[in-house]
């Protein structure tokens, strides 16, 4: 059986990067455009995040990027199209559907399998979605071969571990409790909550929430397998948003720049 684009990215030898992005922020035409740039700039793994009225894990930045994307009106169906557009333009990391559970009720399992293989996306990842009440929906995505990537935060051992065992695709590490937003610092107990995770887990540990700048990166390095990089680089699209829709090649080389930065050894 061929590998999957997600099993090809994440059993490569090497530290992942997983950018975040606003599907629709600043417009659905410029998140194509911004996707490209991302891969181009060394991106492995691609989550697409779907607007929602209300995000209950988003931080201020990412609130505001949603609301930027809803007056777009993108929602999970046009989000899950967008990926055509990347592949037809070339994308070849594999995408992550990142919604909350709401959207996914309104259009149906049944759709929401159909649009992402006809679309060619990679998996999906739902916030709100306890792991408790997310078995079945797991089961029939992996039968689906689209994994449902299960997020794990500082709670008990045995939770962390169940969890962990029964992870696909890889395991999204929420470094601090709480919702999502740029950090200055990295509380120390992340540490020993990495460490247990990736003890139990069989596929790649990646962190993410928080994380905004290369020194946070190079601490986390060598407890988890790779890093996901959400409101600071939303903060970026929104500050560069006016030369971005004025196409102008500066707002993409500083984006370039700055993810660089961050993934640079």
């Amino acid at each position: 059986m061929n590998k999957s684009r997600l099993q090809t990215a994440t059993s490569q030898n090497k530290h992942l990067f997983i950018p975040f992005i606003m599907a629709g922020d600043p417009t659905p035409k410029l998140t194509v455009d911004l996707a490209l740039q991302l891969e181009e700039s060394g991106a492995d793994i691609l989550e697409l995040g779907v607007p929602y009225s209300d995000p209950l894990a988003d931080g201020p930045v990412i609130q505001q990027s949603a609301i930027r994307a809803l007056e777009q009106k993108m929602n999970l169906e046009k989000a899950i199209a967008l990926v055509s557009e990347m592949r037809e333009k070339g994308l070849k990391i594999p995408v992550i559907i990142f919604t909350y559970y709401n959207p996914v009720l309104q259009l149906g399992e049944e759709k929401l399998f159909k649009l992402m293989k006809e679309h060619q996306a990679d998996g999906i990842l739902i916030p709100d979605l306890p792991y408790e009440e997310s078995r079945e929906l797991a089961t029939r995505c992996e039968k689906e071969g689209l994994p449902l990537i299960s997020l794990v935060a500082p709670t008990s051992k045995e939770r962390v571990e169940q969890i962990a065992k029964n992870a696909s695709g890889f395991l999204y590490c929420v470094s601090s409790l709480g919702v999502t937003g740029v950090r200055k610092e990295i509380d120390a107990s992340i540490y020993e909550f990495l460490t247990e995770v990736k003890k139990h887990s069989r596929v790649p540990v990646a962190v993410g929430f928080g994380i905004s700048n290369k020194e946070q990166v190079q601490l986390l390095q060598p407890y988890c397998d790779g890093i996901i990089v959400g409101s600071a680089l939303v903060k970026m699209v929104e500050s560069k948003k006016t030369e971005m829709l004025e196409m102008k090649e500066n707002a993409f080389l500083e984006i370039k720049t700055f993810v660089q930065s961050l993934i640079s050894s």
